[in-house]
């Protein structure tokens, strides 16, 4: 295949899914896609519902905005509201809502707060504003980490003194070894995640095989790649394999991306432990800056309060990152949270799972008992 249009053709789709019915049978099924990608597809697209009653596809902790902790955000805001400051973002992170508001808040309240699309972006502002401190909110897996090195990397070249990074950037590996570990959830596989595996390759999610017997297939992001993992999914089961297999081998490899990964491990180093969105604080599942880009650090440049915040009480997006509840489930799913007025990351990112739900209305409380039955 070579055009997009390929991967969304009917027929081609409807032999796939034939099979999966054919594999399935009449035995249930859980997998989890990794990915707020994959959630995206699968229920723009409906596959939740053409899929044999038997599988289950759960989302998982995959969404980068959608794990970023309450009090990270808040250090967020403090930073958008030091004099001098100009605060570079994503899109996506203006209106996660802290403990105390949002960057779009803090923007309406008179904060430079200004959405880039790239780290160089921020960093041309910075060079562009000599005499103002201008900060980047590095937000994302090892998909976004490269960019943020190679732009820290031209900051030191440049000699940009007025650039820093509030670092945020999350390793995959360390939350889906959390969810092997949880009680709350018994999986039979994983969807894994695409962007992500661009980078990394295939390599690490070898332990999920070796360790705790469970097949994984990395999948693309259109409708016939999610169909072909489920089958590659259930083959591997019926036939009594579990391995690490790839589906989306017209953009990942077996050893990822070289010179991405080099750029990382010179830039950044794993932070002992960090706080993530309802799974709590992970080991070695987060990157800092490295001493010698201290300089650039604004964690150390600024001092930031670090202050651990609860979600509020109504928000489960602790549960649906964990696969545990469907967005629907949640108690103010649809009513008090929307995208319009977010309580939780999930309505707010495009990747959130709460957003998929709500923005393509098709799986409600009644649907998705029926689908079930």
């Amino acid at each position: 295949m070579r055009f997009v249009d390929e991967f969304r053709d009917p027929a081609a789709a409807r032999d796939v899914l034939a099979r999966i019915h054919d594999l399935a049978g009449d035995d249930r099924f859980k997998f989890m896609e990794v990915c707020g990608g994959h959630t995206h597809t699968i229920y723009r697209h409906g596959i939740e519902h053409i899929l044999p009653p038997g599988v289950e596809m759960v989302h998982g902790p995959g969404c980068p905005v959608c794990v970023i902790p309450m009090g990270r955000v808040d250090d967020a805001v403090f930073l958008a509201t030091r004099p001098g400051v100009i605060f570079t973002t994503f899109g996506d992170m203006l209106r996660v809502p802290g403990s105390s508001g949002s960057l779009l808040g803090a923007r309406s309240q008179g904060a430079d707060v200004r959405t880039v699309y790239s780290p160089i972006d921020a960093l041309r502002i910075a060079e562009d504003n000599p005499d103002r401190q201008v900060v980047f909110f590095a937000v994302g897996f090892e998909t976004t980490a490269p960019s943020t090195a190679v732009t820290l990397l031209q900051a030191r070249a440049r000699e940009v003194g007025n650039f820093s990074v509030f670092c945020n950037h999350v390793t995959i590996v360390p939350p889906m070894r959390a969810i092997l570990d949880s009680p709350e959830l018994s999986l039979d596989g994983f969807v894994g995640p695409g962007h992500v595996s661009t980078v990394i390759g295939q390599r690490p999610y070898r332990f999920v095989p070796d360790e705790y017997g469970k097949p994984l297939v990395t999948a693309g992001f259109e409708p016939l790649d999610i169909l072909q993992a489920v089958a590659m999914l259930l083959v591997q089961i019926r036939e009594g394999r579990c391995q690490v297999e790839n589906q989306y081998t017209r953009a990942v490899s077996e050893e990822g991306n070289p010179a991405a990964l080099a750029a990382i491990e010179q830039v950044f180093e794993e932070r002992p432990t960090f706080e993530w969105r309802g799974l709590g604080s992970i080991p070695a599942s987060a990157l800092r800056l490295r001493e010698e880009l201290g300089a650039h650090d604004a964690e150390r440049r600024f001092g930031l309060p670090g202050v651990r915040v609860a979600d509020p009480k109504a928000c489960q997006c602790g549960e649906v990152l964990r696969g545990v509840i469907r967005p629907w489930e949640c108690k103010v799913f649809g009513t008090a949270c929307t995208p319009e007025t977010p309580i939780g990351t999930c309505m707010v990112s495009s990747e959130g799972a709460c957003a998929a739900y709500y923005n393509f209305g098709r799986l409600h409380r009644e649907a998705a008992v029926s689908l079930r039955r």
